[in-house]
């Protein structure tokens, strides 16, 4: 899988991220980072403690990496569940974008993972 393809694949927005980044390599970098990062597992968590507030972080951490990143589907669901976790008090929609966040990050996540696979050691 080429790092084009793996963009195809998460919805995401190529073009403008090599518009903005310098090179393919300098990418893929950031790409593979992306795993490293544990804002994902302490929303899990934060919202299944009840911690409004720490939920709101992490889903607002998320949504700015995939920004930054050109993770454009799940920028837009973790922004949505950003909004419903503002202020730290989750609104009844904060469940059902939760469970579009899952599904979108557990896209992106494999496709990262099946790349990463593909890349020479």
């Amino acid at each position: 899988m080429t790092l084009q393809e793996l963009y195809v694949e998460i919805g995401g927005d190529y073009d403008e991220v090599r518009g903005r980044l310098p090179s393919d390599k300098f990418i893929q970098k950031f790409v593979l980072k992306f795993l490293d990062d544990k804002s994902y597992e302490l929303l899990l968590s934060s919202l299944e403690n009840g911690d409004g507030e720490e939920a709101f972080r992490a889903a607002h951490t998320i949504k700015g990496m995939c920004q930054n990143l050109g993770f454009t589907t799940l920028m837009e669901s973790s922004s949505e569940l950003t909004e419903a976790l503002r202020g730290g008090a989750p609104t009844p929609q904060a469940g059902p974008l939760c469970e579009r966040v899952k599904a979108d990050y557990e896209r992106t996540a494999g496709a990262i993972r099946r790349f990463q696979e593909g890349l020479p050691t």
